[in-house]
């Protein structure tokens, strides 16, 4: 790999570790610091690789000069503090002899800690998703402006503003004891959830799938796996759940970027090895007392690795879908809820079902409908077909949906 993909991957892949680990040495109150350093690291790297080549261990060199930068800042921290008083500049002294621990074990720690701080309840979703996307993926400002479809002004203010209410809570960057453990896990989990459905279901106006979001996601939720005290059922119930979708990456889009719906996927280009850790997940998943959202959905995704097409199955993911709705309802479930409902019992009783939602800002629901009248009713199909083409926002969408009228044509 030569010095122009090697920088853009080591970056990708090292900025978040040393940012993390740095976040933890100095604490939650000095993330731009933390940012500042491990970005200075790569700045030098691209001016000295250029100059003299690539050393003969690049990741061991980011970390030597991310540590002696780390020094450097305590040093000079611990001057400026001794001349305005000797006590805090005692203190500051001794905080310079602390090591800057780039140990896999520390790395990986640091991460986990970073994760729970940064999914603290008192700031935002959108705010967790934005600066777990930057500190724990990597993610630079512009990226996480695509991924929200917003300005990099209102990304940067948004971060901001959930920083300071990170010091201001005073938030520390450690594992949460037993006690917190499930209730801070929750947001955590929703966090997850949220960054791998901001890929999967991608509202960028040129691509339907962002799989970086997806593999970041799945890479967080493995770390939680890889700790004995997040190793629970509901855990890995969302790993399955990441790994079932995961599996069909390379069916849902064409060599052109174009979505490909459910039903005219090629199913050999399903990723079975993907599908067995799914189910191995899931297997996992099912020890524990509790059933949550995400073992639903784990379940109902794991009906749609079934290659055949029977009524059995679609039975099956009908009646998950209801249980999910009893769970947590939502506008999409409730859909797709209609959709099983079709394949099940027929478009006749589907309709009726689908009509009664009335989600009538919602492409999803026209598209839906124009699906279930398009055997019957080519007319009333070409209708709601065209209704969810106004409301669509993204290119992918609109092709789809054109496409179905210009089959009704």
């Amino acid at each position: 790999m030569g010095q122009q993909e090697l920088i853009p991957h080591l970056f990708r892949t090292e900025f978040r570790k040393i940012t993390a680990v740095l976040c933890k040495l100095f604490g939650i109150q000095h993330i731009e610091v933390a940012e500042d350093i491990a970005s200075e690291t790569f700045l030098l790297a691209v001016e000295t690789w250029s100059y003299k080549g690539l050393p003969a261990n690049p990741t061991a060199w980011l970390y030597a000069v991310a540590k002696n930068k780390a020094k450097n800042h305590l040093s000079h921290q611990a001057v400026f503090n001794q001349k305005i008083s000797p006590e805090i500049g005692h203190v500051s002294a001794k905080k310079q002899e602390i090591d800057v621990d780039l140990s896999d074990q520390n790395i990986t720690d640091s991460q986990l800690q970073m994760l729970f701080a940064l999914c603290h309840p008192s700031i935002a979703v959108e705010a967790q998703i934005g600066l777990s996307l930057r500190i724990l993926c990597g993610f630079g400002i512009d990226e996480i402006a695509d991924a929200f479809l917003t300005q990099k002004d209102t990304i940067n203010k948004r971060l901001y503003r959930a920083k300071e209410k990170l010091r201001e809570e005073n938030v520390q960057i450690e594992f949460p004891n037993a006690s917190e453990i499930n209730k801070r896990l929750s947001t955590v989990l929703t966090t997850l959830y949220l960054l791998f459905s901001e890929g999967y279901y991608s509202e960028s106006q040129d691509q339907v799938l962002r799989k970086d979001l997806c593999l970041e996601a799945m890479r967080l939720t493995y770390l939680l796996l890889e700790n004995e005290q997040t190793n629970l059922p509901m855990v890995n119930a969302l790993m399955s759940l990441m790994c079932f979708h995961a599996s069909r990456f390379d069916a849902r889009t064409n060599e052109k970027g174009e979505l490909i719906l459910y039903q005219d996927q090629d199913e050999s280009l399903w990723n079975i090895e993907l599908i067995t850790k799914g189910e191995y997940f899931l297997n996992k998943a099912s020890r524990g007392q509790e059933i949550s959202k995400y073992h639903i959905e784990a379940g109902i995704a794991y009906w749609h690795t079934i290659k055949s097409d029977t009524p059995e199955k679609w039975e099956n993911i009908l009646q998950l879908y209801n249980k999910l709705l009893q769970i947590e309802y939502s506008p999409i479930a409730a859909l797709n809820r209609t959709y099983a409902l079709a394949r099940a019992n027929g478009k006749a009783q589907a309709i009726v079902e689908a009509e009664k939602l009335a989600l009538n800002d919602n492409h999803y629901y026209f598209m839906l409908l124009g699906e279930l009248y398009k055997d019957t009713d080519v007319v009333r199909a070409k209708e709601n077909f065209e209704k969810a083409l106004l409301l669509a926002k993204t290119k992918p969408d609109r092709q789809v949906i054109q496409k179905q009228i210009d089959l009704c044509n």
